[in-house]
């Protein structure tokens, strides 16, 4: 019989309780966890043409946060029919974001070969970051970080292998933090969009600076480039991704169509030019792969030529990029009005006769090919960040306002005398 974190109490049956004293309580919200599990036994059979699920009632926090009537809303997905197969073969999870929705999925499997979904709310979610059991979350004005509390053979709640509790939060301010890296001394790095600059949490400030573009003459509160990747690499912070070279308030939005950068961290240089509001850089055995959003194109860099090199076209904005093995998976959003509208991925859209998907995307390195997918049918319409969770077959994490983080208990192997 799989054992269980300690708990303090049985599961409770009472409504959730609001959490207190939570520095971003007002601003979290949780789907209580019957409702995320109702998710995961609502898929259909998976020799289907492909898995869909829909909650039988929906999430009631959702009212309380967007002041709409969500009994008229279901969220619903849908997957392709070896979607399931593929994380299985990979012995790997997903976690991925949508600010947009303020929402971190945990996607993986369960018994039958079917997809497991976890959801958890928190207020515009947006980077992350995996270092081995730790998971970083960056919210709206704090950045998280969760510890899985489960060790090997440990299951919680439904069979969930991996149970990611958020141990401690860095109050940052709103400054617009997007990607998230970890360096070869534990560090946690993250782009700081307002201020255009990598940056460190501080127990003392909002943030303490590490590096700014070159073209950046000074650290102001006024996104003027609008950097947002960040490439690790050997423990590193080697490459970042930039709208434009501009160094004057909110300046990037006139270089949406070809006024992308990439840049190296290390040497200061522009490393590749001309992309279209790029996103999240990533060092992959050695070569370096960036999503030029505006065109719907995931590719590589030639570090020599400085050339970009389009793999392939996926229909959406993209923006969120993680690898396992010899896999790519991309994140996709819908164009909004205003940021997004006016692109050259509108043209190709209408040229390719479809409309943008909001989910991810399975790449062959090998190939090029979309090999698998998931997509969002309700609900989510933009994504920002995915990753991989490594040896994890079916994830969860804890959040604020369920009864389970007051209940869930754990201490070092060791810790209790025997």
């Amino acid at each position: 019989m799989a054992n269980t974190p300690k708990s303090s109490r049985g599961r409770s049956n009472k409504a959730p309780a609001k959490a207190a004293a939570t520095p971003e309580a007002d601003d979290v919200i949780e789907t209580p966890e019957p409702a995320a599990e109702m998710r995961d036994d609502a898929l259909a059979a998976p020799q289907a043409p492909a898995v869909r699920i829909a909650p039988a009632e929906p999430a009631e926090s959702e009212a309380a946060e967007d002041g709409e009537d969500a009994a008229k809303k279901q969220l619903s997905f849908s997957a392709s029919r070896q979607f399931p197969n593929w994380l299985a073969e990979q012995k790997a999870s997903l976690v991925f974001t949508t600010y947009q929705a303020g929402r971190v999925f945990f996607v993986g499997t369960r018994d039958g070969g079917r997809v497991s979904l976890f959801e958890r709310f928190f207020n515009r979610a947006m980077g992350l970051a995996v270092d081995g059991d730790k998971l970083w979350l960056a919210s709206l004005f704090q950045l998280w970080k969760f510890t899985n509390s489960l060790q090997p053979g440990q299951t919680w709640g439904r069979g969930y292998d991996r149970l990611y509790v958020p141990r401690v939060g860095f109050t940052t301010g709103d400054i617009d933090l997007h990607d998230i890296g970890v360096d070869d001394k534990g560090r946690v790095i993250f782009v700081n969009t307002l201020f255009g600059c990598l940056a460190t949490v501080s127990t003392d400030y909002s943030f303490q600076p590490l590096w700014k573009p070159p073209f950046i003459s000074r650290l102001a509160a006024e996104d003027r480039c609008h950097l947002n990747g960040l490439a690790m690499d050997g423990g590193k912070a080697r490459f970042v991704t930039a709208v434009g070279r501009t160094d004057v308030a909110d300046g990037w939005r006139e270089h949406r169509q070809s006024g992308g950068v990439v840049v190296d961290v290390q040497s200061g240089e522009i490393a590749c030019t001309g992309l279209s509001m790029p996103h999240s850089p990533r060092v992959h055995n050695g070569t370096l792969y960036v999503l030029n959003s505006g065109q719907g194109e995931f590719g590589k860099v030639d570090l020599a030529t400085g050339k970009f090199e389009p793999i392939a076209f996926i229909p959406g904005y993209l923006r969120g990029m993680s690898f396992i093995n010899n896999f790519a998976v991309v994140a996709t959003s819908k164009p909004r009005d205003g940021t997004f509208s006016g692109l050259a991925l509108d043209d190709r859209l209408k040229k390719a006769g479809v409309e943008a998907r909001c989910g991810i995307s399975v790449i062959d390195l090998n190939t090029g090919d979309a090999v698998h997918w998931l997509r969002f049918d309700s609900i989510i319409e933009e994504m920002y960040d995915v990753a991989v969770l490594p040896g994890c077959t079916r994830p969860a994490a804890l959040g604020f306002r369920t009864d389970e983080i007051r209940r869930v208990l754990s201490m070092p192997p060791g810790a209790g005398g025997r």
